[in-house]
């Protein structure tokens, strides 16, 4: 078609098929133009909502042939702008892949569509009352096609692994239209090299997730929380880590320094002490929890911690986990109309207390709130800054104090991110990270997405050209 834009001949080359499932509205390009993080918006010039893998190929055979960028979007819950069409392009939204296609209780996996998210396939597990729940939690009722591809993690990792400990198989369409799946589900396999690996945790830019098998857990008998102040940072950190040393197996042991109690005592209505405090989780039989907890109690008490705060009932649980968390968008009213910028270090748990210590003295004389928390069970732990919109010496200031807290994470062997994955915001870093490792990652980029169309301006730092 000569003299026709691309975006023109996708959209004639897709309306045929897709009819009210694609769209142009200013509406909608809005609606996918962002996450929720501080990244500026960056509107696709289309969106479109396949069913099927096989309209998947139709998508990405269309975008390939007219060099049209595409951008996955699932739920669009993200922080690091990894949805953002910064080059516009074709946003491509998951959220009517939505079956669950096959629940196997007793080989405890399930498969489904990447549209599903955790919620919805742990009601239907509840539904047919499989004794089995899929347990990794982000907060966010996230797809699992998006948690797949920037291999989410969260509170209860510290129990239950993440995304990457929980992908059994992926299926994808590769940048040439091939559709691939990566293993069946047996729970090992060495057959070749791990592309599930390889593509969990990609951001969308080496192929596009339509369908996940996953590993579930089974549902404990028995389940208890409770909220532990410390005096010191150091001091509950201390206690961390002894619990782990010790092998009690904790579902979650969640963070919060003395600003971001605060802030969920404003937000949630709690009326906790404003001091750094560790939220536990025990799950098991009734004896177990039991035991777990007379041993996380002897532990904290060694380390200046209080006496446990308990929340034994469905609904106290629920409530104290859900201001957990909502500490993202406690930090954010405590300046109203701010964005959030966070950081996402991970470091070896030993060294936890090192780099908060050394996070906590970057902010020392820093103009914005910057509450901190984290999943101290793991060595991951983030600090929120709600900054202004429009505010370029905020932006600059939290991002220097950012880098540096990453530069520290570094220097105790950890990583810029833990869990957010690198999107927009953390591809300035990656080369302190894994230094000649990059020219490898965009040698594989290169030969599975020649083009670069998938989701692209991601991960991967922009090349400097040599003077």
């Amino acid at each position: 078609m000569s003299g026709v834009s691309p975006m023109t001949e996708l959209l004639e080359t897709l309306s045929p098929h897709f009819g009210e499932r694609l769209s142009v509205s200013d509406a909608d390009r809005d609606e996918h133009a962002a996450d929720v993080s501080h990244h500026d918006p960056a509107r696709p010039q289309v969106v479109c909502w396949p069913e099927t893998t096989d309209e998947v190929v139709r998508v990405v055979n269309a975008c390939r042939d007219l060099v049209v960028p595409l951008v996955p979007y699932g739920a669009g819950t993200a922080v690091e702008g990894g949805v953002v069409a910064t080059a516009g392009g074709l946003c491509l939204d998951t959220s009517r892949m939505n079956r669950i296609l096959a629940i196997h209780p007793r080989d405890m996996d399930a498969t489904v569509q990447a549209g599903v998210t955790r919620e919805q396939l742990n009601a239907r597990l509840e539904e047919q009352d499989t004794g089995t729940f899929f347990a990794v939690d982000p907060g966010a009722d996230a797809t699992l096609g998006g948690m797949a591809a920037t291999s989410a993690s969260g509170s209860n990792s510290v129990r239950f692994g993440t995304m990457r400990d929980n992908v059994l198989a992926v299926e994808a369409v590769m940048a040439d239209g091939s559709v691939i799946r990566t293993s069946g589900r047996a729970r090992k396999s060495v057959a070749g090299y791990d592309l599930t690996a390889l593509l969990v945790g990609s951001e969308g830019t080496l192929g596009v997730i339509t369908e996940v098998t996953l590993k579930l857990a089974p549902l404990p008998t028995a389940i208890a929380a409770a909220v532990c102040p410390f005096a010191t940072i150091d001091g509950a950190v201390d206690a961390v880590i002894e619990c782990l040393a010790r092998g009690i197996p904790l579902a979650r042991m969640e963070l919060l320094d003395e600003v971001q109690m605060d802030a969920v005592n404003r937000y949630s209505g709690f009326d906790h002490a404003r001091q750094p405090t560790v939220f536990f989780e025990f799950l098991g039989s009734e004896s177990a929890v039991v035991e777990q907890s007379e041993a996380v109690g002897r532990i904290v008490a060694e380390f200046g911690g209080s006496d446990f705060c308990w929340a034994t009932d469905e609904a106290e649980r629920e409530r104290l986990w859900q201001a957990r968390h909502d500490g993202y968008y406690a930090t954010l009213a405590l300046r109203e109309g701010s964005i959030g910028y966070v950081t996402d270090v991970c470091v070896p748990v030993t060294a936890m207390a090192e780099c908060i210590r050394r996070a906590r003295q970057e902010l020392v004389g820093c103009s914005v709130p910057a509450p901190l928390y984290g999943h101290v069970g793991d060595g991951n732990f983030h600090v929120v800054f709600p900054i202004r919109p429009g505010d370029a010496a905020e932006l600059a200031e939290v991002r220097r104090i950012s880098d540096a807290i990453a530069d520290h994470a570094l220097a105790l062997d950890g990583t810029i991110t833990g869990e957010h994955g690198v999107g927009l915001g953390k591809r300035h870093l990656l080369e302190r990270e894994h230094g000649p490792g990059v020219a490898v990652m965009r040698v594989i980029k290169q030969a599975l997405d020649p083009l670069g169309i998938l989701n692209p301006g991601k991960v991967l730092p922009d090349v400097v050209a040599a003077d």
